[in-house]
């Protein structure tokens, strides 16, 4: 659905992108992850038109330029709504802007009011409601009319659990709809909660790709163990291969009270890649 080859975007000596490659199929959540200026935004903004690249193209399902703007679904990390009309004018107007009228646009506006727990609040001003609540109408407004490429840029940072748990849910069902999802995030634990394969941003360019076993494969985990000796309580040893470690300290003669293993995280993988620990794994 979203091909993206050999983006390049300078800004006088400093590349905000540098060679970045990402794909995105249908019916996939992809995450993208990598620290503040590692190109995330910069990628959005042209991927949705606000920015011109230097080098490089974007194709959405086959197409380019404005031909496809109707396919997108945006949620940028600044809000972008308005404070002095109610949450269904927002989503009216939005809804407007994707094509829809009438009945089709009212019943297309109920569902996701419904699937992001925004029906209580409907008619309220959005400049009343809290972040959390904000957060989940700007997705709504993304997600209205069904697009089917979602780009979400942050959307729960700050958010309460209530927020989050909607807002995880319905990015979810699109997916399983069939739309393709970009999701960037500082919060890892979401992706593995949306079962969403990943690619890390580093200085403008996609240095890692995969799912997250592939990722995190050859990284160390931690084996935990407890004994009953005050002495030495606990041990935690990092490890790539857990059951011949414990097997060898079995061996020594120590008896645990605890076994437990922690396997590599995407945590893991970040911090390796951006220490220079491992390679650029990028597909």
């Amino acid at each position: 659905m979203l091909v993206a080859e050999g983006l390049v975007k300078r800004y006088g000596r400093r590349s905000a992108l540098d060679g970045f490659d990402l794909a995105v199929a249908s019916g996939e959540i992809v995450g993208l992850i990598g620290h503040n200026g590692a190109g995330k935004t910069t990628f959005v903004e042209v991927v949705t038109g606000l920015v011109r690249p230097d080098a490089g193209r974007v194709r959405i399902a086959g197409g380019s330029g404005r031909a496809v703007r109707r396919l997108l679904g945006v949620a940028p990390q600044e809000f972008a709504l308005y404070n002095g009309v109610s949450v269904r004018e927002n989503l009216r107007l939005f809804a407007g802007l994707a094509g829809l009228r009438g009945r089709r646009r009212d019943t297309e506006i109920t569902r996701v009011l419904d699937e992001l727990r925004l029906a209580p609040i409907a008619d309220r001003p959005v400049g009343v409601l809290s972040g959390g609540q904000r957060r989940r109408v700007q997705a709504a407004t993304a997600m209205v009319g069904s697009p089917p490429l979602l780009l979400l840029d942050e959307p729960t940072a700050g958010a309460d659990p209530e927020t989050r748990s909607a807002l995880l849910a319905a990015v979810g069902a699109r997916a399983e709809a069939g739309a393709a999802v970009l999701y960037i995030t500082h919060y890892l634990p979401e992706l593995v909660d949306l079962d969403a394969t990943v690619a890390l941003a580093r200085a403008g360019r996609v240095v890692a790709r995969g799912t997250q076993r592939e990722l995190t494969r050859g990284l160390p985990g931690e084996l935990r163990v407890t004994f009953a000796d005050p002495a030495e309580p606990e041990l935690r040893l990092p490890t790539t291969d857990p059951g011949a470690d414990l097997a060898a300290l079995l061996a020594s003669g120590r008896t645990p009270t605890s076994v437990d293993v922690r396997r590599p995280s995407l945590d893991d993988l970040y911090r390796a890649l951006e220490a220079g620990k491992a390679r650029d794994v990028a597909a």
